[in-house]
């Protein structure tokens, strides 16, 4: 099961957080997210836990918690979408409209 885990302190480690997710079962990963122009946290990262129920529980456990003065958000991670937008070859679809009338317009 993968994890979000949000709203944390900009200190936390990806060690820490194992620590944390540890109590409640096998944590396969966990990773914080760093921002790629300073190197620093987001302030948020991800937990995969072994087994679904061990997760759940972490979650409801957790959601809510107060670590290092912040409250801590997690639930369940959903799947990444793809954030370029645009078409396939990364470009933007501005300007364009396929159901325009007049298709000299463009």
């Amino acid at each position: 099961m993968n994890i979000y885990v949000g709203n944390l302190d900009y200190q936390i480690t990806e060690d820490d957080l194992r620590d944390i997710f540890e109590e409640y079962g096998e944590v396969k990963s966990a990773k914080i997210v760093i921002d790629r122009d300073s190197n620093r946290s987001k302030g948020f990262g991800f937990v995969e836990m072994q087994e679904q129920a061990e997760g759940q529980k972490a979650i409801d456990e957790l959601d809510g918690a107060e670590l290092e003065g912040r409250t801590m958000r997690v639930n369940m991670a959903r799947e990444r979408t793809d954030r370029r937008g645009g078409d396939r070859r990364g470009g933007s679809r501005r300007g364009y409209r396929s159901n325009d009338r007049d298709n000299n317009r463009y």
